[in-house]
């Protein structure tokens, strides 16, 4: 009989960046029910304290981490007290990220810099860092990046955060292509519109409705539409994947402008 491929991670350290709300809560919480041990990074001491309760309240492992993944510091101490409190670690889900909606002509230079520091700089801090902590310790890994379906698409009022998003799907490309070597596979998976508490007003109403209705398959994604892409890169069964980029937005990159 042929073996079917395993989407079970008992044994891994997953440590997840953006996981006090939104789909990085939601990652850090399915990770755990797939038998990873969770690091849980942020900024909002609250706010993770409570997804980690979550967490070990349904049997799950996992430790909170205060941290600012735009500092370099910051991003070094995250992982080192990532593995010292849970074991060698073997994923990384670069998911920080903020939104400024704003059009071009009224976008700040700080903003941009808000912007283009959390999702872009702080994903590469974060994957360097990371990535050289495995290859120093000879060690496989893998490192998922969340980019979006606005990294190849066009929206209006929100310049800092596509070019960021694009930015971030051409360094997974580069990542992959680098550290394939050293046994570390690097994969984006680019999710549509999902609703969160952040959102949900939002697509209920008149402008989201008609978002909305865009999409291909008629509906907003939910955080669990994303779970079968995120364990196949996290995941044995996913040995075999590197420099991908994984859609998973009902259609909307294939439908027209």
């Amino acid at each position: 009989m042929t073996e079917l491929p395993s989407f079970d991670l008992t044994g891994q350290v997953a440590l997840v960046t953006g996981a006090s709300s939104g789909i990085g809560r939601h990652f850090a919480l399915l990770l755990a029910a797939a038998g990873a041990k969770v690091a849980l990074a942020a900024r909002r001491v609250e706010r993770l304290a409570e997804a980690a309760r979550e967490i070990e309240a349904a049997g799950g492992q996992c430790w909170p981490i205060v941290g600012d993944v735009t500092r370099s510091d910051s991003v070094a101490a995250a992982v080192a007290e990532a593995e010292a409190k849970l074991g060698s670690l073997t994923i990384l889900v670069n998911n920080a990220g903020v939104v400024v909606a704003k059009p071009v002509l009224q976008h700040t230079e700080e903003e941009w810099d808000f912007v283009l520091d959390t999702n872009l700089k702080g994903a590469w801090l974060m994957a360097r860092e990371f990535a050289q902590h495995l290859v120093d310790r000879q060690r496989p890994g893998r490192i998922v990046n969340i980019a979006s379906v606005l990294g190849v698409r066009t929206i209006a009022s929100l310049p800092s955060y596509t070019a960021a998003k694009a930015g971030l799907i051409h360094l997974t490309h580069v990542l992959a292509m680098e550290l394939a070597r050293h046994g570390i596979l690097v994969n984006a998976l680019a999710p549509g519109y999902v609703e969160t508490d952040f959102n949900r007003e939002f697509f209920r109403s008149e402008a989201g409705k008609k978002l909305e209705a865009r999409i291909p398959l008629r509906r907003i994604g939910r955080p669990d539409d994303l779970d079968g892409a995120m364990l196949l890169l996290a995941s044995p069964a996913g040995a075999y994947i590197t420099g991908a980029v994984i859609a998973v937005d009902g259609g909307h990159g294939v439908a027209p402008i």
